[in-house]
């Protein structure tokens, strides 16, 4: 696997985790796991500029907000921090610091690090107006009518000299007893418990109806500020929180002032001393440079500030017994081995299951069925196995085999040598990845069938009402309207979408077939290797056809002399191809009516050898729009600024790509300059 791919890798990873943790308040890894992920991202893409993109993980905080309430776009984006895991570590970070601002010694706005969900006040003349997630940074939630239930969220502020508009940023927590009431209350009334406090609170600041909300014991602890509009906070990060206090808002009393790295540790060991003490969960420290005016010259990174960082306590950890290891299929194909442990009670909550990640990671630390393990948990709901206890193992431990065949479909496992990760080869047929397979096929990039959202085609697979994608277009009007928050009307136009859909191009289907690491870009050069460039003498549907048998039948020789195919990608197509649920979904697909125009034969293009970057809002079509008309005319789109790049095209409120392209000479371009160009290059 090359460098770009693994950094594709590492995104979608992350991406997937992001939404488990933020959007769905059920991950699936511990936070070890996920900075371990973020942190070989990070270095990666340190080490080859070239390769960041502005849809990176590095680039943003989070994931999506969640459907069902109002979006907030926050005026001041809400950025996350950088993590230290050692002394070591928290040492470097101080380095960094005192040699950017060529002083000795540096003054710390020490605070634990709550473990709840990050939330935005706004104040107007002193008035709560709204409240809102973090959501993806710069994007979140209006949680408004939610947070005005909280007790410790003044609706109004007193005291006086107050900014007539202030956004406060704090977390929103439920404490340890408040938790313990709210479960035994829940399991009274025969629902599930929470998993923790930290799932709990925000699975109840998320709920539609505010009377539930009212009913939970959250709390608010503020942290720092945002939008500060029409007045003057001090100069200081401690002194603007002891202001907050001033006006109402409740802040963590065990703030401290600390001087230098030596103050910083002290304070860490102090509340590692008594974080089992505090009637909330904390997961670390958070450090700030305290003076306002050095935080400005510090500034920030792609999605945290250079001035700030948060020291992790050590996950917790504890010993049983693995009772067995099966595996579990992902929404991707992904093959997870997880051991079925024992019952513990570790990190607050009753454990029964450990990730093992992948074959190899079973076989580096030589876990058995039978073996005694340390088990840790990071704060989050599935644990990972740290090691295992040889001198207890039994007699009869087992070692693990991979299953050949998937458990869910039957189709067969593959691991591309080089990978850790086996998977599932049935993707369009795999009832695992079903409800992925289909969202990805319905999505505007790939077959665009408008109407077909999320939620319906849940709704169509829990009801299954469809068990592959081709299944889609056997659904009539009258079944579709039945379903809920759907109509006739709304029926007909899903009905009409999906017709639609059938004239479409070889590199959207290709695409829309989900073939590993077979993005757009890829599916083009297909359509382009493989398309019938002449329909003389066939139907639409019989050059369809060829076209397919054409692929399937490449080799991988063929497939890797295609530019910008390597072998792995060669690999994938090939045992898509080979696995007979996929061509019979595909078949389906094509019986159905899908069908494309003659594919055209590639001129030379006008942009060929050119790298644009887009930053801003452009008024007259997305990014995305102007990244392929661009790319439809051989240019390369970066994500990044470099002196090699031909242009930087800027729209409103372009940020620090800007900035850099013209600290390196790099021509600026704005939207009127890349309508001409289009316009030149057709």
């Amino acid at each position: 696997m090359n460098i770009r791919q693994r950094i594709e890798k590492l995104r979608d990873q992350i991406r997937y985790h992001n939404y488990r943790y933020y959007v769905l308040d059920d991950p699936e890894i511990p936070d070890a796991e996920y900075d371990r992920l973020m942190r070989e991202l990070q270095e990666l893409e340190a080490g080859h500029p070239e390769l960041v993109t502005p849809d990176s993980p590095t680039q943003r905080v989070g994931a999506q907000a969640l459907e069902g309430f109002g979006e907030v776009r926050h005026e001041v984006p809400m950025l996350s921090l950088e993590n230290a895991f050692s002394d070591e570590e928290l040492a470097e970070f101080d380095r960094r610091v005192r040699e950017r601002l060529e002083v000795d010694e540096v003054e710390y706005a020490a605070e634990p690090k709550l473990d709840g969900l990050a939330i935005s006040l706004l104040y107007e003349e002193g008035v709560l107006v709204r409240g809102a997630t973090r959501g993806d940074g710069a994007t979140g939630e209006d949680v408004t009518r939610n947070v005005r239930t909280i007790h410790s969220v003044p609706l109004r502020l007193i005291g006086k000299g107050y900014p007539r508009r202030l956004e406060v940023r704090g977390e929103v927590i439920m404490p340890h007893e408040g938790f313990r009431k709210l479960n035994e209350r829940v399991q009274a009334e025969g629902g599930k418990p929470f998993v923790n406090p930290r799932n709990a609170a925000a699975g109840s600041l998320r709920q539609l109806d505010p009377r539930i909300t009212a009913r939970r014991p959250l709390e608010m602890y503020c942290y720092g500020v945002g939008l500060v509009e029409g007045g003057r906070l001090p100069n200081r990060h401690s002194r603007i929180l002891a202001r907050l206090r001033d006006w109402g808002l409740r802040v963590y009393k065990g703030i401290e002032t600390v001087r230098g790295l030596g103050g910083c540790i002290a304070y860490y060991e102090k509340m590692e001393r008594v974080r089992n003490s505090l009637p909330f969960d904390i997961d670390g420290v958070v450090f700030k440079v305290d003076r306002l005016d050095q935080q400005q010259a510090l500034g920030f990174v792609a999605r945290a500030p250079r001035w700030a960082i948060a020291r992790k306590f050590p996950a917790q950890e504890e010993l049983t017994r693995v009772l067995d290891i099966d595996v579990q299929v992902g929404r991707t194909g992904a093959i997870t081995p997880v051991a079925r442990l024992e019952p513990v009670f570790v990190g607050g909550v009753t454990v029964t299951n450990a990730t093992l990640h992948n074959e190899d990671e079973i076989r580096r630390k030589d876990v058995r069925i039978g073996d005694w393990v340390i088990v840790r948990r990071a704060g989050d709901v599935i644990p990972e196995i740290v090691r295992v206890v040889k001198e207890r193992r039994p007699r009869n431990a087992r070692r693990f085999v991979m299953p050949r065949k998937c458990p869910v479909c039957g189709s067969d496992i593959e691991r591309v040598e080089g990978e850790a990760i086996a998977r599932c080869s049935g993707g369009l047929y795999c009832p695992a990845q079903r409800k992925e397979a289909i969202k990805h096929f319905a999505s505007r990039r790939a077959m665009d069938i408008e109407g077909l959202g999320d939620k319906l085609v849940e709704q169509l697979v829990d009801q299954e009402l469809i068990h592959d994608v081709a299944d889609l277009y056997r659904l009539d009007a009258d079944t579709l309207a039945g379903l809920e928050r759907m109509g006739q009307k709304s029926a007909r136009n899903l009905i009409r979408a999906l017709e639609a859909s059938k004239h479409t191009s070889l590199e959207r289907f290709l695409f829309a077939l989900g073939i590993r690491e077979v993005g757009e870009v890829t599916a083009r050069a297909l359509a382009r290797a493989f398309g019938s460039s002449d329909g003389k003498g066939m139907s639409d549907s019989e050059r369809a056809r060829a076209d397919i048998e054409r692929l399937a039948r490449a080799s991988q020789e063929e497939l890797e002399a295609i530019p910008d195919i390597g072998p792995v990608v060669a690999d994938h197509i090939v045992r898509f191809f080979k696995q007979p649920h996929n061509r019979e979904v595909i078949d389906k697909l094509l019986q159905a009516g899908i069908t494309w125009p003659p594919q055209e034969q590639v001129a030379e293009q006008p942009l060929q050898g050119k790298t644009y970057v887009l930053t801003g809002t452009l008024s007259r079509m997305t990014r995305s729009e102007a990244k392929e008309k661009l790319q439809a005319l051989g240019a390369k789109v970066s994500g990044s600024v470099s002196s090699k790049t031909t242009a930087v095209i800027a729209g409103e409120k372009a940020g620090s790509k800007l900035a850099r392209a013209e600290k390196l000479g790099v021509p600026v371009l704005d939207e009127d300059d890349l309508v001409a160009l289009l316009e030149q290059g057709a």
